[in-house]
């Protein structure tokens, strides 16, 4: 279990939970002025038989983190946020993290958009990157 003492500064326990996400916790995040980051000490409910961090775990942190940074963006534009819908979502593993490494996301919402949202985002540790994640999101239920 994550402790004060080894998260790095401005991570709170995540906001946003839900049923899916329940078995990963203590999921953390903070919010900057232009994205919400997600970060976790990696255990062994993040991870596949090999114990190496499993790749839908970091797809879906990554969605979460770059749908939320896209409602940063939109409200920062002065857009309504309505529900945002992944439309497209393709990752690249580009390295690896086990048991006790701290991961976290780093998003930059590329493209907002009338109808659709694009971000990119890169999960790492300790500068290191594991995952880069492209998304395209569906701004749904807001009327224009």
């Amino acid at each position: 279990m994550a402790t004060a003492s080894d998260i790095p500064s401005g991570f709170e326990p995540h906001f946003k939970k839900s049923a899916f996400t329940d078995p990963w916790e203590p999921l953390m995040s903070r919010t900057l002025d232009n994205q919400v980051q997600i970060g976790v000490r990696v255990s062994s409910a993040h991870c596949n038989s090999r114990g190496l961090v499993h790749g839908a775990f970091l797809a879906a942190i990554a969605d979460n983190a770059m749908g939320l940074s896209v409602g940063v963006e939109l409200r920062n534009h002065g857009l309504e946020v309505g529900s945002l819908v992944t439309a497209n979502l393709s990752i690249d593993y580009v390295g690896m993290a086990a048991v006790g490494d701290w991961i976290a996301t780093d998003t930059e919402v590329i493209k907002i958009g009338k109808n659709l949202c694009v971000a990119n985002c890169l999960v790492g540790k300790s500068e290191q990157p594991v995952a880069r994640v492209n998304a395209t999101f569906q701004n749904r239920g807001v009327n224009r």
